[in-house]
C-alpha cells in the first residue's frame, strides 16, 4: 500500500504548455495535480483563480489538490468546488463563520 501521493504543482509548469506539461506528469505517474492559489493579499504573490482550475479540470482526470492561500476563502470556495477540486488546503485565521458552514460543502481533515 502506498503511503504517499505524488502531487506536482502547476506553479512549476511552463504556462504556455500547461496542458502538455500536465499530460507529461500524468504519464510519469502523478497521483494528483497540485494548484497553489495566491491572492496578493493573504500572501504577497498572485497566482491563479478558479478559471484556470476549471481549465485544468477539463484536460485531466487526475484529482485536483488546491492550496488556497487567500483572504476570505468563504467568498471564493464555491468557485473552486464548481471548478472540480477534490482536495483543498486553506488557512482559516479568524474565519469562524466559514468553519461553521464548511461541513456542508467539503470533507476535510484538520
Amino acid at each position: 500500500m502506498q503511503n504517499f501521493m505524488i502531487a506536482p504543482s502547476i506553479l512549476s509548469a511552463d504556462f504556455a504548455r500547461l496542458g502538455d506539461e500536465i499530460s507529461e506528469v500524468a504519464r510519469a505517474g502523478a497521483d494528483c495535480i497540485h494548484i497553489d492559489v495566491m491572492d496578493g493579499h493573504f500572501v504577497p504573490n498572485i497566482t491563479i483563480g478558479p478559471l484556470v482550475v476549471d481549465a485544468v479540470r477539463k484536460i485531466t482526470d487526475l484529482p485536483l489538490d488546491v492550496h488556497l492561500m487567500i483572504s476570505d476563502p468563504d467568498r471564493f470556495i464555491d468557485g473552486y468546488i464548481d471548478a472540480g477540486i477534490l482536495l483543498t488546503t486553506m488557512f482559516l485565521f479568524g474565519e469562524e463563520r466559514f468553519l461553521m458552514n464548511i461541513a456542508d460543502n467539503l470533507k476535510f481533515v484538520v
